[in-house]
């Protein structure tokens, strides 16, 4: 008989799913998510893709930062590399589009195994601040690259046809993002339970403690650099095709912090965490807007004008109020909400 979320059996910690009803409930969401299309609208469709590629993106950085400790605010040059990646092999240098694919996650890990020598030797403040810096180099590197990088003006991406399917429909994107953020999300949760994760969470923990256990931390934090760096280079190939351009500008600042504040919000080193954080992030502004459109139609005032602002200070607010209420993140109130419902009556 299950007793909570409590394990007995060391099997228990090794299970991806560790529960029948579990099983069941999963299989329900991937029923849902894969025949969205069937009766979404194109807007949702695209949405829905939008939420997929960033929570590629967060799942790569909570590799760094949520299992390994290390705080980076270089998401979005390695986004941004992959992203590049892809459009130059498939425009610039004929590659079959699933090569430059791989290709968009190979030249962010070669990146983020040179930016993570610093790692090294710098922690907290410094070494955000040093990955900081890494994603103005990479956009002011794009940006001087001439008719290679497409400069300023960027360069224009046609989605790809393979084997027949062609990505230029909306559903398919979106399907090829489903199976791409699925795989991602298994293997981020089995890098957690491997020795690797195991690695990666005991340096996050107490690197002194780690060393003295055996662990080297110039392998494992260049690995992490590395795994990291690549999750996040082919969510920016999946963004690059949803987009059709590739251009600095459409590569900003604000997807680092995004990225961040997903992994505070849903719960530090937590996979299920990074999911929960993915879909408020990306689904509160979504929601102010449709709250602001309501209180328009009631209250006759005009809100268009200032529609981006209210929706920032919604936005900030939600956050503060939700990181002083619980700082385990919502992936903390729903370990509550299980344990609450699974011990009752004896909760109470």
């Amino acid at each position: 008989m299950r007793s909570g979320d409590f394990k007995s059996r060391f099997s228990d910690h090794t299970k991806l799913v560790d529960h029948p009803v579990d099983r069941i409930w999963y299989a329900i969401v991937l029923v849902v998510l894969v025949t969205l299309p069937f009766y979404a609208s194109l807007y949702q469709i695209g949405l829905a893709t939008i939420v997929l590629y960033t929570l590629i993106a967060a799942l790569g950085l909570n590799v760094l930062t949520g299992f390994t400790g290390l705080i980076s605010l270089g998401q979005t040059g390695f986004i941004m590399l992959g992203a590049y990646a892809y459009a130059i092999g498939t425009t610039r240098l004929g590659l079959h589009p699933g090569l430059a694919f791989i290709l968009s996650g190979i030249v962010p890990a070669i990146a983020g195994l040179i930016v993570g020598i610093p790692s090294l030797r710098l922690k907290g403040l410094y070494l955000a601040i040093t990955t900081l810096a890494f994603s103005y180099i990479v956009a002011s590197l794009i940006n001087f690259g001439g008719d290679f990088t497409g400069g300023a003006r960027g360069i224009f991406v046609d989605r790809p046809v393979i084997l027949g399917v062609d990505f230029g429909e909306d559903r398919v994107l979106y399907w090829f993002s489903l199976a791409v953020a699925i795989l991602t999300l298994i293997a981020v949760l089995n890098i957690r339970r491997s020795r690797m994760g195991r690695a990666f969470m005991a340096i996050r923990d107490n690197d002194t403690a780690a060393v003295s256990m055996g662990i080297s931390l110039v392998g494992y934090k260049l690995l992490a650099f590395t795994i990291s760096s690549f999750i996040a280079g082919i969510a920016g190939a999946i963004m690059v095709n949803f987009i059709f351009f590739a251009n600095v500008e459409g590569f900003p600042f604000l997807l680092s912090i995004e990225a961040v504040a997903i992994l505070i919000v849903g719960g530090l080193g937590s996979v299920l965490g990074v999911v929960l954080g993915t879909l408020f992030i990306m689904l509160l502004p979504e929601v102010s807007t449709a709250l602001l459109k309501s209180a328009s139609s009631i209250t006759g005032w005009e809100v268009s004008t200032a529609a981006m602002e209210i929706k920032g200070i919604i936005y900030g607010v939600a956050i503060i109020a939700f990181v002083l209420i619980d700082p385990r993140g919502l992936v903390g109130i729903w370990t509550d909400i299980k344990r609450l419902w699974v011990n009752r009556p004896l909760r109470f």
